[in-house]
C-alpha cells in the first residue's frame, strides 16, 4: 500500500493542525531555543510503535506524521544557514503499542509509516530480534526501505531464502554532508544481547571491533568525524570499548555516539571530543545534538575549541512550531499530513480507541510510591493478580497457589478513564504466558520472592544466559537515578489524570524562562552538560523505586477476597500479601510468567528445591498472555461508560 496515495484520495487539508484526532494540545510553557551548529542532528529511539504519539499526555502528542514536518522544516532551516541535519534512529520501533501489536501480522502499518521519514542513520534494537518474524521483517522490509543508511555492525542473519547467515545489513557506512563536505565513518552497534531468536546472531561488541573490517574502517585518514549510533545505554562497557578502540588509533578525531535501549534521556562526555546522546522512549523525545568547530575535507575551515550542544525536544507541536519558527498554518507538509491521515485510519481499521473498561483512577509505575493505592504494582498483586489465579486454578481440590510475575512486565502507566484496546498493548504488550509447577513446598516459596528481589547470585547466574531487558522496573530506575539523575520529588502528592496537571511555579527559576507562563511537571533532566537539556522547562514530577518482583497468594482458590473493584481509596494502603493466613498450606501450586522461568528454577535450586524445565513445569491458564488475561479482568470488572 501506498501511503501517499491512499491518504491524498481520503485527505481534506484543511485542519489549522495535525496530530491524531484524539490527540490533546498542551498549554503554552517556557522553552529555550536549539543550539543550532555546524553539524545537527535529530535523533529518535526505542518508539516501540508509539507512532500515533500519546493521545492522553499533551506534551507527548505529535505523531509520526508531525515529526515528518518537523525534519522537512528543519532541513529547510539548516539549508538556508549553510549548515548539515541529519536524521538518526536507534531502534526497538517494534512491540509496545496497538499500532504495530493489534495487526496481523504485527507491525502490518508501521512499517509503512514509518519509512516515510527519511533517515540518515538507523540500526537495530533488541525488540526487533526477539522472533523470527520481525527478525525476518526487518531484514526483508525494514532495510531495504533505507537501503545504505541501514547498519549493522555485529548482527547477522539467517537468510530466508538461501538459508546463509549474512549480515542484516551494511557493517559501515562513508558518506559526506552535502552542505559542508563532512567526512563521516558510521556504525550501528546493538548492545551483548543474548535473547535474540536462533535466526540471528549477535555479535559481542568487543570481539566485533576486533575484526579486520572495524580496524581498518577507524585507520581511515580522511575522516573528519566517526558517527556511532546504535542500541546501546550511552554509560555501557560496549560504547566504553568503542571509545577505547577508536581513541587507540585516532586519539583526536571527534567521535558523536547515539544510544538507546534503556528509555531515558541522557547525554555524556567521553572526552573533550567524544559525546553520546540517548533521546527517551515512546515519541516522548527527539533529540537535537549540534557540533561546532569541526574540521571539514572540503571548503570549510573551521578553527577553534570543539564544542557539543544538545537538546532534549518535547514531542508536540507547540515545540515543533517553536523550534522552526513557524505556526499551524506554515508548519505541516504535505506528506506530514498524509502519515498523520493514515495513521488515524490504521487506528480506526484496528480499533484502537474501543473501550474496554473505565480506570476508577490513575495507577502509577514509578509516580507513587509502592506499596500504595496509586501504585500499578499494589492494585495487581492485590486485585488482579488473584483474580486471575483463581479463575484458572490448577487443580480441583481448592489447592493453595502463589504468583509471581517481574515488574517490566508493565511498561506504562495506567490513566484514570477509557481503557481501550490500545492501552491494553501500551500497558503490557508481551506475548509470553504462565507456567506453573505443582506441590512446591511452601516453607520455601515463601522464601522466593525476597531472594528474586536481592539481585544477589541469581541475576549474576541467569544474566550470562539471557537478556534481562524487560525484566524490571526497578532496574530503569536505578540507572535514571544514577546515570541521568532525574529530579525527584519524594513524597510528592499526584493529583492530576495525566502528566498535564496543575501548574507548578516552585522550580528555580530559568534564565530563559517566561515569567508569564506556568510550569507543568515533566521532565528535568541532569546530565553531564547541567540542567538545561529540556527544551520545555517543566516543574519535577516523583520519581519512586520498586521491586523486580511482585507475588500474590491465594490458598482458598474458591472464595472471592477482592473479585470486585470497590472505589473507595484507603487512607492507609494496605498490602494484603504482607499477610499470612491463620494456616498455611504444606505445598503450593507455584505460578510465574513464562519469561522468569530461568530465574524462577535457579531460584528454587538456592532454596534446595531443583525442579526440571521439560518435565516439571506446565502451562497455566492454557498458555494465554498476561496482555489478553489483563484485558479480560479489566471487562469483568471495570465498567465501559466512562464520564
Amino acid at each position: 500500500m501506498n501511503i501517499i496515495v491512499t491518504a491524498l484520495v481520503a485527505l481534506l487539508v484543511t485542519a489549522s493542525h495535525a496530530t491524531q484526532p484524539k490527540g490533546l494540545q498542551p498549554p503554552p510553557a517556557p522553552l529555550r531555543d536549539l543550539p543550532w551548529g555546524q553539524l545537527n542532528f535529530l535523533h529518535s529511539t526505542d518508539t516501540h510503535g508509539w507512532h500515533a504519539g500519546h493521545l492522553q499526555e499533551p506534551f507527548y502528542s505529535a505523531d509520526w506524521g508531525d515529526y515528518i514536518s518537523f525534519a522537512k522544516r528543519m532541513k529547510e532551516r539548516a539549508n538556508e544557514q549553510g549548515v548539515d541535519l541529519l536524521l538518526i534512529d536507534t531502534g526497538d520501533r517494534v512491540e509496545g503499542n496497538g499500532l504495530y501489536d493489534a495487526s496481523r501480522p504485527k507491525g502490518n502499518y508501521t512499517s509503512e509509516i514509518f519509512k516515510q521519514q527519511h533517515i540518515d542513520v538507523i540500526c537495530s534494537g533488541n525488540h526487533e530480534l526477539y522472533k523470527k518474524h520481525t527478525a525476518d521483517e526487518e531484514y526483508l522490509v525494514t532495510v531495504p526501505n533505507f537501503k545504505g543508511n541501514y547498519l549493522a555492525s555485529n548482527i547477522d542473519i539467517i537468510d530466508p531464502g538461501s538459508g546463509d547467515l549474512v549480515p542484516l545489513a551494511p557493517r559501515f557506512r562513508k558518506f559526506t554532508t552535502p552542505k559542508q563536505g563532512i567526512r563521516i565513518v558510521a556504525f550501528g552497534f546493538l548492545f551483548d544481547f543474548k535473547g535474540n531468536y536462533n535466526n540471528t546472531v549477535v555479535q559481542p561488541v568487543e570481539k566485533t571491533i576486533e575484526e579486520e573490517w572495524f580496524q581498518d574502517a577507524i585507520r581511515d585518514e580522511e575522516v573528519d568525524l566517526f558517527l556511532v549510533v546504535g542500541h546501546v545505554a550511552i554509560r555501557s562497557r560496549e560504547y566504553k570499548a568503542i571509545h577505547t578502540a577508536i581513541r587507540s588509533v585516532k586519539w583526536d578525531t571527534p567521535i558523536q555516539f547515539f544510544g538507546g535501549h534503556t528509555h531515558i534521556r541522557d547525554y555524556a562526555r567521553y572526552d573533550s571530543k567524544a559525546s553520546a546522546l540517548e533521546s527517551g522512549r515512546y515519541m516522548e523525545t527527539i533529540g537535537f545534538m549540534s557540533i561546532d568547530g569541526l574540521t571539514a575535507g572540503s571548503s570549510v575551515d573551521v578553527t577553534g575549541k570543539l564544542e557539543f550542544s544538545r537538546r532534549y525536544i518535547d514531542n508536540n507541536l507547540l515545540s515543533y512550531y517553536h523550534h522552526t519558527g513557524l505556526n499551524a498554518s506554515t508548519f505541516h507538509t504535505e506528506l506530514g499530513r498524509n502519515v498523520t491521515r493514515y495513521i488515524a485510519d490504521a487506528r480506526n481499521t484496528l480499533q484502537l480507541d474501543r473501550v474496554i473498561g473505565c480506570a476508577p483512577q490513575d495507577y502509577w509505575l514509578n509516580r507513587a510510591e509502592y506499596p500504595s493505592n496509586q501504585s500499578i504494582f499494589s492494585w495487581l498483586e492485590n486485585q488482579v493478580l488473584p483474580d486471575i489465579t483463581r479463575g484458572n486454578a490448577t487443580s480441583d481440590d481448592d489447592g493453595a497457589m502463589q504468583m509471581i510475575i517481574n515488574t517490566g512486565v508493565i511498561r506504562f502507566d495506567i490513566f484514570k478513564g477509557a481503557f481501550t484496546k490500545d492501552t491494553a498493548f501500551i500497558v503490557s504488550p508481551f506475548t509470553g504466558g504462565f507456567k506453573y509447577i505443582k506441590g512446591v513446598p511452601y516453607e520455601k516459596t515463601k522464601q522466593l520472592l525476597a531472594l528474586l528481589n536481592n539481585n544477589g547470585p541469581i541475576f549474576q547466574t541467569v544474566n550470562e544466559l539471557r537478556d534481562v531487558d524487560a525484566l524490571s522496573a526497578q532496574r530503569t530506575s536505578r540507572h535514571m537515578r544514577s546515570h541521568q539523575r532525574q529530579k525527584i520529588a519524594r513524597g510528592q502528592q499526584q493529583q492530576g489524570q495525566t502528566i498535564l496537571k496543575r501548574p507548578h511555579t516552585t522550580e528555580k527559576e530559568d534564565v530563559n524562562r517566561d515569567p508569564k507562563l506556568d510550569l507543568y511537571p515533566g521532565y528535568t533532566t541532569h546530565d553531564d552538560a547541567g540542567s538545561d537539556g529540556d527544551d520545555t522547562i517543566h516543574s519535577s514530577i516523583a520519581y519512586y523505586d520498586v521491586p523486580s518482583f511482585i507475588e500474590a497468594k491465594v490458598f482458598s482458590p474458591s472464595s472471592s477476597s477482592s473479585s470486585s473493584f470497590s472505589s473507595t481509596i484507603l487512607s492507609t494502603p494496605v498490602r494484603d500479601n504482607e499477610k499470612e493466613p491463620p494456616e498455611t498450606p504444606e505445598t503450593v501450586d507455584l505460578i510465574f510468567l513464562e519469561f522468569i522461568q530461568p530465574y524462577i528454577l535457579l531460584g528454587l535450586k538456592f532454596l534446595g528445591q531443583e525442579y526440571d524445565a521439560q518435565h516439571d513445569v506446565r502451562s497455566f491458564a492454557n498458555d494465554t498472555s498476561f496482555t489478553r488475561l489483563l484485558s479480560d479482568w479489566i471487562i469483568d470488572h471495570w465498567r465501559r461508560d466512562c464520564v
